[in-house]
């Protein structure tokens, strides 16, 4: 009887673990969409059509093709901001037109959106990077960042629906080892316990960390061509630094008071700019 039970509670923990992977996996739509799905479906074929005309005159007439980017992005933009739509492609296909429109700023903002939906996509991976790679401050990480980043790479380097793939095998070949040392005291089973339990472990803190750092994240991007970051909240604080910051310089935001935003730098350092001159990643 109790060994029936036993195995009625894995059976159990792999279902729960199953439906959990099926839940996490669907990817985000819609979220309080004020346009109908018609209107949603026109505006998303049109933005494509001007983006791809665009791309096609982009060499022969670059003033007409920047005015069809410029139609293209207020079709997709509308569909952010009025039809609630929240998709990696979409943020990327944004991210693409305002690196096509030299907005280094926007750009990397939008592929940062982006990349909390399809974080492990090549392509994006490589226009990110090349954005980075032409913005104006250079800006290194803290030194603690850096080892963290290399200790735990698997919890920056690898997504969400890859970690919690690994996450489910793991949890799920832990209650199995579990099953089977029920009937054999063999030392395989005793090891096998050890390292699914571990895994197990890892990926679920690091899921879990994620899941807090999404509800808590306060990234953001500097978006317009340059500002003066000052020591305090108002135009009359001496500037923080000797140059001003330039749109593409990404910051975590650790304050607002009234239209000032207190930001930490990359590398340590921290200052206060207007808010106008910046957007969070996270998009509510």
């Amino acid at each position: 009887m109790q060994n029936r039970n036993f195995l009625r509670l894995c059976c159990q923990r792999f279902i729960s673990a199953t439906l959990l992977l099926l839940i996490l996996s669907v990817p985000a739509a819609s979220i309080g969409a004020s346009l109908a799905d018609n209107q949603i479906k026109d505006l998303y074929n049109q933005g494509t059509e001007y983006f791809h005309q665009a791309t096609e005159i982009n060499d022969s007439d670059p003033a007409a093709a920047r005015d069809l980017y410029g139609k293209a992005l207020l079709r997709f933009n509308r569909l952010v901001e009025e039809g609630g739509v929240r998709n990696g492609k979409l943020y990327y296909n944004i991210g693409n037109i305002y690196f096509l429109l030299d907005d280094m700023g926007r750009a990397i903002l939008n592929y940062l959106r982006a990349a909390q939906y399809i974080p492990n996509d090549p392509n994006l991976a490589k226009n990110l990077a090349y954005a980075r790679s032409m913005r104006h401050d250079k800006l290194a990480s803290k030194d603690r960042e850096k080892i963290l980043q290399t200790l735990f790479f698997f919890h920056y380097d690898l997504g969400t629906q890859t970690k919690l793939i690994i996450f489910a095998l793991f949890y799920l070949s832990f209650w199995i080892f579990s099953g089977i040392k029920i009937f054999s005291q063999r030392p395989f089973t005793s090891w096998g316990l050890g390292v699914t339990l571990l895994f197990t472990l890892l990926f679920g803190s690091s899921l879990g960390m994620e899941s807090y750092q999404a509800k808590m994240n306060h990234a953001g991007v500097i978006t317009d061509p340059e500002v003066i970051g000052r020591q305090g909240d108002a135009e009359a604080y001496q500037p923080s630094f000797e140059d001003p910051l330039h749109a593409g310089t990404e910051f975590t935001l650790l304050e607002e008071r009234g239209t000032w935003w207190q930001i930490e730098l990359p590398d340590g350092r921290s200052s206060w700019i207007p808010a106008k001159s910046g957007e969070l990643v996270k998009k509510e």
